[in-house]
């Protein structure tokens, strides 16, 4: 697992060749000189439709983005298409949107002037700032960036409840699993579990939500349904009838690092009135789980 200070470091190594994006990023974040805020440069946003959008530099727990606007973004075509992108980012997200103009307007080839650029962004650091202590007043909590313990399932236990919109991920089975009652400190590799949670008829499920040598699954745009084949030299093949426990979900998938981790995605059923024998569909019921009742 990478510590904190090896992830500081790699989300610059992502922007390194964009010498207007380093040096905007940079210049906030050494000012800005508060490690209790998480960022993330270019933050992945996934849009309905199969969409999904890169953010230049993300505050998570302040639900704010900052983009910076190159050349590029002067033509009415471009600047028609940040709109859209504005307004899908929002419904998506819930976060506010902040821009700065790195081009000069007379001729969008070259660079804005440096000393406009840094007064900009000062008064941009003071907006953070300020941000952060009204989501701590309106919140009554103190905004921490605790990453080390980002992946711990300690915190969610002591929560009492998971939900697919706190973005629940865990670097491997076992840690997925001891919300649900997993005692061992040996780690867990099949695909599917339910010994601690079978009065409940429910099992955890690990799905590859890619082509995995046989099996494909595919999860809908909308995370709504889950599609299971089997296929063996590009035909599907029969498959036996799921059984009828509701499935626990989290998923693989590599992070922006590309490590690997398991998200969780909600509960889902098998619907059989879609489900065949060379398809199985998986429709999701839930999106939180109270975890008291595996206690």
């Amino acid at each position: 697992m990478l510590t904190k200070d090896e992830y500081l470091l790699k989300n610059f190594s992502k922007i390194k060749h964009k010498k207007w994006e380093l040096f905007v990023i940079t210049r906030i974040l050494h000012l800005l000189d508060d490690t209790d805020i998480e960022y993330v440069c270019q933050q992945y946003i996934n849009i309905k439709g199969n969409k999904h959008y890169l953010t230049d530099l993300c505050f998570p727990s302040l639900k704010l983005y900052y983009e910076i606007d190159e050349g590029q973004h002067a033509s009415k075509e471009h600047g028609d298409d940040d709109k859209i992108r504005q307004r899908e980012i929002l419904e998506a997200t819930d976060w506010e949107e902040r821009r700065i103009r790195v081009y000069d307007n007379t001729n969008p080839r070259l660079g804005r002037d440096l000393k406009e650029v840094i007064s900009e962004l000062d008064d941009f650091i003071l907006y953070v700032k300020q941000r952060k202590k009204e989501f701590e007043i309106s919140n009554g909590l103190k905004i921490t960036w605790d990453y080390e313990n980002k992946f711990n399932p300690k915190k969610y236990i002591e929560k009492g409840s998971i939900d697919v919109n706190d973005n629940v991920v865990f670097l491997n089975h076992r840690d997925c699993l001891k919300l649900f009652g997993y005692k061992s400190e040996n780690h867990y590799q099949r695909a599917w579990w339910n010994k601690g949670i079978k009065n409940h008829n429910q099992a955890v499920w690990f799905p590859k939500l890619y082509p995995n040598k046989e099996w494909k699954n595919v999860l809908s745009a909308d995370r709504s349904t889950i599609f299971e084949e089997r296929v063996i030299n590009g035909k599907a093949v029969k498959i036996n009838l799921p059984s009828k426990e509701e499935r626990i979900v989290f998923a693989h998938y590599k992070n922006v690092f590309g490590q690997t981790v398991y998200k969780f995605y909600g509960v889902y059923v098998p619907d059989f009135e879609k489900t065949n024998e060379y398809k199985h569909v998986h429709r999701r019921i839930e999106t939180k789980i109270d975890l008291n009742r595996y206690i």
